[in-house]
């Protein structure tokens, strides 16, 4: 048997896609796109033989775990591809977006190209391969393993990062033997709002595990709070916008339900706040249709006032329009747009109109990939450029990492311990590589086991 690691490798923290192979069968656990600069754009291909695999399982719908999807239907990929209902939907909601972002970014790109003289480009994939690709997933159910190929079973397990994610345990049969690897996808921190916490499994002979936050932990979530409403509370003081470069997925519905909760309990008082994301206000229609996921607290806070009525300032700015009128709209205010790494969509626009402004703070609430513009502002550039333009940074930058949805040092370690017992081999993916050697020693230290931290490309081979 053989795993090759196509992403999510090397110190990259994007691009998370494996491929396992068997003497029977042939599958690939993820398909993601890597993010954060023209390097990732160079990487962004389908691996050699990903057509010819007999099936495809997702952990999770965030774009750097399903983002090369189309790419086997551009491949003529014909085969199913497995997740849990919740992934389904989301991944639906951001495969199109992902399509229609690549086809104007291509238009933009081809009148340049045109204008030099140079001939035009193709986008990585059309909506028709988004289409396409949507017709072949299967849904599949938590802790209940499913055939998905010839000798393996896959068992999704809840894995707390988004709306449907899970960590994926394979049971693979091989020579007469049966060959248990888990793999992490990305884990959220234990403890927060909305999602149930992750089930680590208890046995297995191999373990992938992320490590994104590898070497720390996130300041305590309620720490995280006051800061935040800290934040919240001095912009009205100064009449000062706050810009939040907001995951549609996940993030958007976080802060949203914190500004509801701090507004019910009279922490902050209402004031405009916009969510200039169509992605995002499609994405929490999709939690509206999963209660069945959320833990004790979300659903008592719903039994217990309106989220709607506490949010009466909100407002939804779904058309192109809408999101340039919110220009004019002065202070304090507070708006959540995509892309969550600055690194697209509409929060450009209100970077570059705001961040020279001393009155403006901008609060990054996710991980910043290297090489994008989140990255450089949370690294202390004084100018940046967008849009083509030079703008001054003279914003009130605010990094809240307790607002991130991947675990911390002690969460990946606590999910890890469950199957210490069984003595498994231990990769380490999905994080850059001062994070994956923090969190290797940390191994080491507390099990003897030693993890191996996998370069792009790289083939593991298991007896």
């Amino acid at each position: 048997m053989k795993i090759t690691f196509n992403g999510a490798s090397g110190g990259e923290v994007t691009g998370s896609s494996y491929l396992i192979e068997t003497n029977r069968a042939r599958i690939v656990l993820d398909c993601g796109m890597f993010q954060g600069g023209k390097r990732a754009e160079e990487l962004n291909h389908l691996p050699a033989g990903y057509d010819k695999v007999d099936a495809v399982v997702v952990t999770h719908g965030h774009l750097d775990h399903t983002g090369r999807l189309p790419l086997l239907a551009r491949a003529n990929y014909g085969g199913p591809i497995y997740a849990t209902p919740a992934t389904i939907e989301m991944s639906a909601l951001i495969l199109r977006d992902s399509a229609k972002i690549q086809a104007q970014d291509n238009e933009r790109h081809n009148r340049k190209r045109e204008r030099a003289g140079e001939p035009p480009q193709e986008p990585l994939y059309t909506p028709a391969h988004v289409e396409t690709i949507l017709q072949q997933f299967k849904p599949a159910p938590y802790d209940q393993p499913v055939e998905v190929a010839p000798g393996i079973r896959a068992c999704f397990a809840e894995a707390g990062h988004m709306l449907g994610s899970t960590s994926i345990k394979l049971f693979v049969n091989e020579n007469g033997r049966e060959h248990a690897l888990a793999f992490s996808g990305d884990l959220g921190p234990r403890g927060a709002p909305i999602l149930k916490d992750y089930e680590p499994f208890q046995k297995a002979d191999l373990v992938v595990l992320e490590s994104t936050y590898g070497d720390r932990d996130h300041k305590p979530f309620k720490e995280t709070v006051e800061q935040f409403l800290d934040i919240v509370r001095e912009a009205s003081a100064t009449k000062g916008k706050i810009l939040v470069p907001t995951f549609a997925v996940g993030r958007a519905q976080l802060l949203s339900l914190l500004l509801a909760w701090a507004i019910r309990e009279h922490r902050i008082k209402p004031f405009p706040i916009y969510l200039d994301s169509p992605m995002a206000i499609e994405a929490s229609k999709i939690y509206q249709h999963h209660f069945e996921l959320f833990d004790d607290e979300m659903l008592e806070f719903i039994r217990e006032g309106s989220i709607k009525h506490d949010l009466a300032t909100l407002h939804l700015s779904t058309t192109a329009e809408d999101s340039k009128k919110i220009n004019d709209v002065p202070g304090p205010c507070l708006v959540m747009a995509g892309a969550g790494m600055c690194n697209a969509g509409r929060i450009l626009h209100h970077l570059k109109q705001n961040l020279w402004r001393p009155d403006t703070h901008v609060v990054i609430a996710g991980f910043q990939a290297a090489d994008s513009l989140g990255r450089r502002l949370v690294d202390g550039d004084k100018v940046v450029s967008i849009l083509g333009d030079k703008v001054a940074v003279k914003a009130q930058i605010h990094t809240l990492g307790g607002f991130s949805a991947h675990a911390g040092q002690t969460d990946l370690l606590n999910w890890f311990a469950a199957m210490a017992g069984s003595r498994p081999q231990v990769v380490l993916t999905h994080g850059e590589n001062p994070q994956r050697r923090a969190l290797a020693e940390k191994i080491s230290q507390q099990h003897g086991i030693t993890a191996q931290l996998p370069e792009l490309g790289q083939v593991l081979e298991l007896a």
